[in-house]
């Protein structure tokens, strides 16, 4: 058995998408450990950390989201799963909209919501950024 790789990489994104799907966890984790922080200090700045912090995620899902429908548009560039990882992380930027508005609140009321859908969405960003930058495996020829 001889194993053949496919050098057309067709489950492969684009770098710059890899950049903006990967950049959305570590801006919608500091979210939720802003809200963590928020929830057992009572510091106002934490909320508001946590607020730019959501909207610097949602940027970067909006770019990581356009590149996504570009993708499945193209015949060419399409790859398995495709379509699963489009959906999380289309309900990834709504519930980030959702936390967004969320946070515009006064500091007191965002708790417990904000901790929750932060943590939320950055679960579904994982998901996201997993199903998004995995690679296709080799397949065997006989």
């Amino acid at each position: 058995m001889a194993v053949t790789i496919d050098y057309r990489y067709p489950g492969y994104i684009h770098p710059l998408h890899a950049v903006f799907l990967a950049g959305t966890i570590p801006l919608f984790l500091g979210a939720a450990l802003s809200d963590a922080a928020y929830a057992s200090t009572y510091e106002i700045q934490w909320s508001n950390f946590a607020a730019w912090l959501i909207a610097g995620g949602l940027v970067f899902g909006t770019v990581a989201l356009l590149c996504a429908l570009i993708g499945l548009a193209r015949p060419t560039r399409r790859h398995r799963g495709g379509a699963a990882y489009f959906l999380v992380l289309l309900i990834t930027w709504v519930l980030g909209i959702v936390n967004a508005l969320v946070h515009a609140r006064d500091a007191w009321a965002i708790m417990p919501t904000g901790l929750v859908l932060s943590v939320i969405v950055t679960v579904l960003a994982c998901i996201a950024a997993w199903l998004g930058l995995r690679t296709p495996r080799m397949r065997e020829s006989t």
